[in-house]
Parts: C-alpha cells; structure tokens; sequence
C-alpha cells in the first residue's frame, strides 16, 4: 500500500533538490589551456591572500597577539575568497 506513494515521493524530493542545477554549466576560465571552475581560482585567491596576511602580520608583530591563529588565518582566506567570488560573480 505504501510503494504506490514512494516513487511519486522520491521524484517530487528528486526534482526539488535539482531545480538549481542549469544547463549552462559551472563558471570555468581557460588558464594556460586547462579550464578551471571558478571556485576554485576564488579558493587559491583566499589562499593567497592569507598567506600575504600572515606575511603583514609577522611583519607588523600582530601575530604575537593573536591567540587562535589558524582560524584567524583560516577565517581571512574565507571571507578573501567569497569577497572576490561577489565581486566576480555577484548579482
């Protein structure tokens, strides 16, 4: 009695969690011939930038005064990449 009502369950569940998904594709760019997703170039930008924050810091002595480092560090790549992905991609 109830497998009647599962499949049109699991499609209705199906095709909800995919309404997102379009057949334009994911943002990618050509770099030096290989195309890389878009989240990933904001990613290693992140990255980058808390390198080059953590570089600053040393630098200023403000690394002596911060208590959790790595989130600290972790937390500033964060919030670096989706800056950038806002800006690149935002609305």
């Amino acid at each position: 009695m109830r497998a009647p009502l599962l499949r049109p369950v699991g499609l209705f569940v199906t095709a909800t969690l995919l309404n997102g998904c379009a057949a334009q594709g994911a943002p990618s760019f050509s770099v030096f011939g290989a195309y890389f997703p878009g989240w990933m170039l904001c990613g290693m930008i992140g990255v980058a930038v808390a390198v080059g924050l953590r570089v600053l810091f040393l630098a200023c002595g403000m690394d002596a005064l911060l208590s959790l480092r790595l989130f600290t560090y972790a937390s500033l790549g964060v919030v670096a990449a989706l800056l950038v992905w806002l800006v690149w991609f935002g609305p």
